[in-house]
């Protein structure tokens, strides 16, 4: 049997791996096996991340409004508790922005989650 060269379809497959390899140091980015390598495991990574950056926003929003919450005497389950009884539905993610950056809204809202629990 003849012998293949893989010449410019292996050149072209190995140059588009390598390039998805710039920016990492050392061999991972010149070494086509290990550059390879650490591609697949930045997938991996990619892939965990984007489920896991929810799960950190949802705690970062959550920290922001039990601090904004205990500022108004108020823990923040009974903080959300209140808003659920009053019929206020509003998500974490606009709660914490308005902790934030709106003191003066957040107060107003504690002050009717406060009223819906008695």
């Amino acid at each position: 049997m003849a012998r293949v060269k893989g010449g410019y379809t292996t050149r072209r497959r190995r140059k588009k791996e390598l390039k998805l390899a710039k920016g990492y140091t050392g061999s991972k980015h010149r070494l086509f096996k290990t550059a390879r390598a650490q591609v697949m495991k930045s997938y991996q990574y990619a892939y965990r991340d984007r489920r896991q950056k929810k799960r950190e926003f949802r705690k970062l929003w959550i920290a922001r409004i039990n601090a904004a919450a205990r500022m108004n005497g108020l823990s923040y389950n009974r903080m959300m508790h209140g808003l659920k009884q009053a019929g206020i539905d509003m998500n974490r993610k606009m709660l914490a922005d308005l902790a934030v950056h709106d003191e003066q809204g957040f107060a107003e809202l504690a002050e009717k989650a406060k009223a819906n629990l008695k």
